[in-house]
């Protein structure tokens, strides 16, 4: 066995006990995953994966009449095997006995397997809820002293925007109350299993073992008990997964289980990012390969999930990390560049498991039939069958930003709003949208607005009261900024005062300036006023195309109904009120939703103050 190898036994994160019974040979070292399983769950089988020297040439018994070996499967690399095991009592805890002998040499490994811990009927995020997503290393060092681990390559560099900054978990908890009284409802981290890469290792998209928190962040045990510390402050929390590719230093790459585990070909070809391959009723195979097969990065192995071992992996450690950590949600990362058949048997393997949970897919694409292809109930030429339920909004994301920059001339400015909206027949579950301001990948859009604060404050605010479910990324409750091209290290720069030492502390509200203090108060009385504001979770949305600089969209059901008037000229404007007769003829008045002082009388116009977003409780 290579030392590189000895070295990733040596970070394993499992440890058996295990009691030595032969006399003839040393016992071999293994590594089985996952550490543990779930008792109770539907699917009361698990697929073990055990790693070892020459491990195929081994028989294996179980000794326990709790437990049964189904079958062993043998992979092409006799380092691995593969072994079924069905759970026959599936009420309580317990541990049994793997037994592993070649001749006369016997050797006992024991193995857990633990109540569920997770209710089925989980509480997932849904149109009520608000997101507040973080880039764990760049949010806040609660302990300093994981910033560099014995045995992990890339050190902590603040000075680098690529290099690992040290924020934690313990950083992240340590402000969740901010995050509470902010006005949010759930918590979306980017990923935070272990990354031992040489460089660039941050972000957490280069995974290098999927049972374990890597230690510059935290443990699995931190992972659990932050989850629960959220839950206790009712805030939700989504965990970011990847299925698409992993990290070049993953264990598993010097040594294959099968030689189909990764997607290879006779040379380094990158995926062509050409989505509507998959929709094209006319594509070739070989353009739908590249774009599926293709690697992201030469550092990201693109992994084959058309392998039926690598499939039941990669669903083990969705549902082991769901029942560990007590998930609500999961961010599925890259979603179509994984094999269409895969993802829809993931899914649908973890709603069967836990029917509350919610996932959302990344589909990063404009055309909003591209992204309408992988939410469940679209019916299209090229069939998906699909079972996502939440999608991210691109379309709506990319256009505010046009929308808001340019004037109001012909097919410029808020019509792009409504254009991105009007495409709702596209999607079976538009409200099932997340939307966003901006995240982890594209520029800040308070820059890409120029900074200019009106501005922001108007896209907050219809981000805040249009269909779908809304997610903004740290930061920008206090104005951060980033360059208007691509840059991650800074898009995803440190939160002021998450490290000790900082010149500011953007948590306390006394250190804020005026415009930052002024922004944070606007998002956060919006946010508070959303938790109980019924007509934007469940009302539905009927909107006006936009004129003369005003965008005006409804959200009703029943009697009840909101109006929101989008006023983007730069003077106090009158609004005449006669094109909305369908809606206001039953309303005399209109009560502003965040200062119930200020009504207004809705029955033939009313001055809108300019650059601003007017939130109106009709009432008859």
């Amino acid at each position: 066995m290579s030392i590189s190898m000895l070295k990733r036994f040596s970070l394993s994160l499992i440890i058996f006990s295990i009691v030595f019974c032969g006399l003839y040979a040393k016992q071999p070292e293994i590594q089985i995953e996952p550490p543990f399983w779930i008792n109770n769950l539907k699917n009361d089988t698990v697929q073990l994966m055990v790693y070892g020297p020459d491990i195929c040439k081994y028989n294996f018994k179980l000794q326990d009449n709790r437990v049964d070996l189904i079958k062993k499967h043998n992979a092409n690399n006799c380092n691995y095997v593969f072994l079924d095991v069905k759970i026959l009592e599936n009420q309580s805890e317990f541990e049994f006995v793997i037994q592993i002998d070649q001749r006369k040499e016997k050797y006992f490994y024991t193995y857990q397997i633990k109540e569920k811990r997770t209710p089925e009927r989980i509480n997932g995020f849904d149109q009520s809820d608000a997101i507040y997503l973080i880039t764990p290393d760049r949010f806040s060092d609660g302990d300093s002293t994981n910033n560099n681990v014995q045995g992990y390559t890339e050190k902590a560099n603040r000075n680098e925007g690529g290099g690992r900054h040290g924020g934690d978990l313990k950083g992240i908890k340590q402000h969740l109350d901010y995050i509470q009284n902010l006005g949010f409802t759930s918590i979306w981290l980017n990923p935070i299993l272990e990354n031992n890469m040489e460089k660039y290792s941050y972000h957490g998209y280069s995974c290098t073992n999927y049972y374990k928190v890597d230690p510059r962040f935290g443990s699995n045990l931190e992972y659990q008990e932050f989850v629960e510390k959220a839950h206790a402050k009712d805030l939700k929390v989504i965990m970011d997964m990847i299925v698409n590719h992993c990290g070049l230093e993953h264990w598993w790459i010097d040594d294959l289980p099968f030689e189909n585990w990764l997607n290879t070909w006779d040379s380094y070809t990158e995926t062509s990012h050409q989505k509507l391959t998959l929709q094209d009723p006319n594509a070739s195979d070989y353009d739908k390969k590249v774009y599926t097969d293709g690697w992201f990065v030469p550092t990201m192995p693109d992994l084959n999930q058309r392998n039926p071992f690598l499939e039941r992996y990669l669903i083990q450690n969705a549902i082991w990390w769901t029942d560990y950590l007590g998930l609500n949600g999961i961010r599925m990362d890259t979603y179509s560049y994984s094999d269409k058949d895969f993802m829809n048997r993931w899914v649908d393997a973890l709603m069967k498991e836990f029917p509350g949970l919610s996932i959302v897919g990344e589909e990063w694409n404009e055309n909003a039939s591209v992204i309408s292809f992988w939410m469940d109930g679209k019916k299209s030429q090229t069939e998906n069958n699909s079972n996502l339920e939440f999608l991210m909004d691109f379309p709506l994301t990319l256009a505010m930003p046009e929308a808001l920059n340019e004037d109001e001339s012909w097919g410029k400015g808020l019509i792009k709003i409504y254009q991105a909206l009007a495409k709702d027949f596209q999607y079976p579950s538009p409200e099932n949208l997340l939307i966003f301001p901006d995240n982890h990948d594209m520029p800040r859009l308070y820059s890409l607005l120029n900074e200019d604060l009106e501005h922001l404050k108007i896209a907050t605010a219809i981000y805040l009261t249009t269909r779908g479910i809304p997610q903004f990324y740290y930061g920008t409750e206090i104005l951060m900024t980033s360059p208007v091209h691509r840059d991650d290290g800074k898009i995803r720069s440190d939160f002021p005062g998450g490290w000790k030492g900082d010149p500011v502390n953007a948590f306390n509200d006394e250190e804020l300036n005026e415009d930052q203090l002024e922004f944070k108060n606007y998002l956060t009385d919006l946010l508070k006023w959303r938790k109980t504001a019924n007509l934007v979770h469940k009302g539905q949305l009927t909107h006006f195309v936009p004129f003369d600089g005003f965008y005006v969209y409804f959200r009703h059901q029943g009697d009840d109904a909101l109006m929101v008037i989008v006023n983007k000229n730069i003077e106090q404007t009158e609004l005449k009120l006669n094109r909305f007769n369908e809606f206001l003829s039953s309303y005399k008045s209109g009560v502003n939703v965040i200062d119930e002082n200020e009504s207004y009388d809705i029955q033939e116009s009313i001055s809108v103050p300019p650059k601003m977003v007017t939130i109106l409780k009709l009432e008859k």
